[in-house]
C-alpha cells in the first residue's frame, strides 16, 4: 500500500473540510447539480475522448495509486546481470535455464528465455525496443486519460458557473431563487478545481513516475541482455549498466526520458 497516498488524500481532504467548516460553509457546498454537472459532464468529455480499449485500464490504474506494484530496484537488476554473467561464465549459457524462476522481473526472464532460444542479437533488440514503446505507450494513454480529465473540469466548473449566473438574472425579482442559483454558480467552479487539482491531475502525476520507474528497470534489462548475450565480463557489464544508469539519472534531472536507440 502506497502510504503516500493514503495521507496525501487524508491531508487534502482535511485540510479542505477544515477551512469549510470554520468558514461554515460545509452544508452550502452539498448541491447534486453542481456534482452532476462537474463529476458527468468530465466523464462524459473522456469517453468522447478515449475508446473503449484505453478507458478499461482506468481501474488498473486507480488500484495502482494505492496498491503500487513491487518493481525491483536497478541496482538488484544490475548484481543479478552480474551474477548471471558470471554463471554463464562458469558454466555456460545453458546454466541460465535454471535461473529462470527466481528471476526479479518477468521481463528479465522473458529475455533470459530469448538468449536460451538462441536469437540473433538484432532480432533481440527488434522485440526489446517494440516491448519498450508499447509499455510507455500503454502507461501514457492511462495516464494521459487523467490528465484530459483534468483539464476539463475546470471547464466544466466555468460552465457550471455560467449556467448559475444566468439562472440568477432570470430570476432577479426573486431573492431566495437567486441565492439557489449563486449556490450552484460557486460550487460548480469549487468542484472543478478541486477535482482537477486534488485528484485528476495528482493521479495522473504519480502514474507517470511509476511508468518512469517501469521503463528505467526494461531499459536496463534491455541493455543487460544485450551484454549478456555478447559474453561480456561482469566486470564490464556493470560498469557499462552503472554508466547508463548515471546518463538516465541526468536526463531525467533535466525531464528528458529516453527510450533506447
Amino acid at each position: 500500500m502506497d502510504l503516500m497516498s493514503i495521507l496525501g488524500l487524508t491531508c487534502g481532504f482535511g485540510v479542505v473540510y477544515y477551512t469549510l467548516y470554520v468558514g461554515q460553509m460545509t452544508r452550502f457546498l452539498l448541491n447534486p447539480e453542481a456534482i452532476i454537472l462537474i463529476f458527468g459532464g468530465t466523464f462524459g468529455s473522456v469517453m468522447i475522448s478515449y475508446p473503449w480499449s484505453a478507458l478499461r485500464s482506468v481501474p488498473a490504474g486507480l488500484r495502482m495509486i494505492i496498491f503500487p506494484p513491487q518493481r525491483p530496484s536497478p541496482m538488484l537488476l544490475m548484481s543479478t546481470f552480474v551474477n548471471l554473467a558470471e554463471k554463464a561464465r562458469r558454466e555456460g549459457i545453458d546454466s541460465l535455464s535454471d535461473e529462470l524462476s527466481r528471476l526479479p522481473h518477468p521481463y528479465l526472464a522473458d529475455c533470459v528465455r530469448m538468449i536460451l532460444d538462441g536469437l540473433e542479437p538484432d532480432t533481440i533488440r527488434e522485440r526489446c525496443e517494440q516491448d519498450i514503446l508499447a509499455t510507455q505507450q500503454r502507461h501514457q494513454n492511462i495516464s494521459g486519460i487523467f490528465k484530459s480529465a483534468g483539464t476539463f473540469a475546470p471547464i466544466f466548473g466555468l460552465l457550471g458557473t455560467l449556467i448559475g449566473v444566468v439562472q440568477v438574472l432570470r430570476r432577479i425579482t426573486d431573492p431566495a431563487a437567486m441565492g439557489a442559483s449563486m449556490a450552484v454558480a460557486m460550487t460548480a467552479s469549487f468542484y472543478g478545481i478541486f477535482s482537477a487539482n486534488f485528484l485528476f491531475l495528482p493521479i495522473a502525476t504519480k502514474l507517470t513516475y511509476y511508468s518512469e520507474e517501469d521503463m528505467l528497470a526494461r531499459e536496463l534489462i534491455y541493455k543487460g541482455t544485450l551484454s549478456l548475450q555478447k559474453g561480456e565480463s561482469p566486470w564490464l557489464m556493470a560498469r557499462k549498466l552503472e554508466s547508463f544508469l548515471a546518463y538516465h539519472m541526468r536526463h531525467k534531472a533535466k525531464g528528458s526520458i529516453k527510450t533506447p536507440a
